[in-house]
């Protein structure tokens, strides 16, 4: 694959973002759903189990992307994850077809899942290295693509292709496979890194920081750094934000369906479906200015620091939503958790950077995406477990298991800082 030099870094910052976007599309599967378990009769848990298995295969992917990044460089793994993410969708479409689950899981929830985090981790390294005098914005700018993804598919893709298809589920599935296909190989095509040694016109690097066993003066490797107590503890951090927002991202549509059905009765499944769409679309801008925003608030403020606050205010969303009956109310603390999820992984490669250096920082920012993994998994079964088995009190259950994860999180927040 021969492609023209990269002159132009900002061009690689915004091919970097719209590959996120198409990414990020992941994150509106809520808004199929409900769609799904209607037309094929299959429970919540089980089409949640569709996406679970794709954020898992995505944190597996990431991690070993992170690790093969040096031996496969960035435009080959971003153009293979990219059509792989593509051809999930196709996989999908075949599995609807012939009304498999199964199916469906493997092909868009393991080839779809591993696509993208084999996407994932290309731009948001290429672009830090790109921009050392930039990074926290570009870095933000990049992920924050990822985060608006679900916007782009819940309000435009998505809403599109079913009216041509005139809601067919197989047909949609299969056009937006290409489309996703085709956007993504174009953007990942200019997903390059600089030479080694390269530095942007006029910026000074600050004198480099060996990572290093304070406690021995020595250096360690990536495999060391991945076992010690202080990664496992910013794991589970991070593990508990995936989790509580993910809980929202999988299920936040038919939670707001449902709700809004108490709240003014009689809504036809079209209004409704239009309802738990615009959650979906608001939400997601809240989950990419999150990963802005935060790292904003963590360069003044502190990595750690920041993290205490996300995980502390959710844990008040969390008890105030056991008594939230209004839909309005309950879409602006959806939208809060969900600017929290994205501040968790706009802060998180920084603070990543900052403990264990650059030097290990693909091999172990690949690693802590596992929690990605296990959080895609928890979350969206926690809440379809709920809903086909507690329909009645589903949300509160939810919300209980939620407020004890964030409490366990923000302790251990207590015992971390920013010290490498």
């Amino acid at each position: 694959m021969i492609v023209a030099p990269i002159r132009n870094r900002w061009l690689v910052a915004v091919m970097g973002t719209i590959l996120m976007i198409v990414l990020g599309t992941v994150y509106s599967w809520s808004f199929f759903q409900k769609p799904i378990v209607e037309a094929y009769g299959w429970s919540n848990s089980g089409v949640a189990w569709v996406f679970s298995t794709n954020i898992l295969f995505l944190g597996i992917s990431a991690a070993w992307s992170g690790i093969n990044l040096p031996k496969f460089g960035p435009t080959k793994l971003a153009v293979i994850g990219a059509i792989m993410y593509g051809t999930g969708f196709v996989l999908g479409s075949l599995a609807l077809k012939f009304h498999s689950l199964p199916a469906l899981i493997l092909g868009f929830g393991v080839v779809g899942g591993w696509g993208i985090g084999m996407s994932y981790v290309t731009p948001v390294i290429s672009a830090s290295k790109w921009f050392p005098d930039k990074q926290g914005f570009v870095t933000g700018m990049v992920v924050m693509g990822f985060g608006f993804g679900a916007l782009v598919m819940s309000k435009f893709i998505a809403p599109t292709v079913l009216n041509i298809a005139d809601g067919n589920l197989i047909t949609s599935f299969f056009i937006i496979g290409a489309i996703i296909l085709l956007l993504g190989f174009i953007a990942a095509l200019f997903i390059k890194q600089p030479q080694a040694g390269y530095l942007p016109e006029g910026y000074t690097p600050p004198a480099k920081i060996s990572a290093t066993d304070n406690s021995k003066g020595e250096e360690i490797t990536a495999t060391e750094a991945i076992f010690t107590l202080k990664f496992l503890m910013i794991w589970v951090v991070f593990f508990v934000n995936i989790t509580a927002g993910i809980m929202f991202i999988s299920f936040q549509s038919p939670m707001m369906q449902d709700l809004w059905s108490l709240y003014r009765p009689g809504g036809d499944p079209v209004s409704l479906a239009a309802i738990g769409g615009t959650l979906i679309a608001v939400s997601s801008i809240f989950n990419g200015i999150g990963r802005f925003f935060w790292g904003g608030v963590s360069d003044r403020i502190g990595r750690i620091q920041t993290f205490r606050l996300i995980l502390g205010s959710q844990l008040i969303v969390f008890v105030t939503l056991l008594f939230v009956t209004n839909p309005y109310i309950f879409a602006l603390l959806v939208c809060y958790v969900l600017l929290c999820y994205g501040g968790g992984f706009g802060t998180m490669p920084a603070y990543i950077r900052e403990v264990f250096s650059d030097r290990l920082m693909p091999v172990v920012y690949g690693a802590i995406l596992t929690a990605w993994s296990a959080g895609g998994v928890l979350g969206p079964q926690i809440v379809g477990f709920m809903k086909d088995n507690f329909p009645q009190d589903a949300a509160n259950y939810a919300f209980s298991i939620g407020t004890i994860l964030l409490a366990i999180g923000f302790v251990l927040t207590l015992f971390l800082s920013n010290k490498r």
